[in-house]
């Protein structure tokens, strides 16, 4: 069995509640931000739709502000800095829905793979 991450957002949260593991990537989201000084708490009974939001607008706002907070949070995460790289910087809001696929993408690698081996 291989891994291989959804291409969208939706999809990747879709996947997660699928094989009951959308609990364990919202412990996770919750971990990695925390570990990195930036308190997020998504409740267990925090909706994919919520989370996706909720996820977009802390990164809308760390870009807005905290640049250097998102960058530690992004290393912290381990989102690979040639996706980063490769991403248009051009519209803020468009950014910030990228990194958020980013982080979960990476989120969900961690929590995929626990999971199956």
């Amino acid at each position: 069995m291989s891994f291989q991450a959804p291409a969208t957002t939706d999809q990747l949260l879709k996947e997660a509640e699928s094989i009951q593991l959308y609990g364990k990537l919202l412990e996770q989201v919750n971990k990695d931000f925390n570990f990195a000084n930036e308190s997020v708490d998504f409740h267990p009974n925090t909706t994919p739709e919520e989370l996706k939001i909720q996820l977009h607008e802390k990164v809308f706002r760390l870009i807005q502000y905290h640049y250097a907070e998102l960058l530690n949070l992004l290393y912290i995460i381990d989102v690979p800095e040639e996706n980063v790289k490769q991403l248009d910087g051009t519209d803020t809001v468009e950014l910030a829905e990228q990194l958020s696929y980013l982080i979960l993408r990476r989120e969900w690698m961690k929590v995929w793979f626990r999971a199956h081996y």
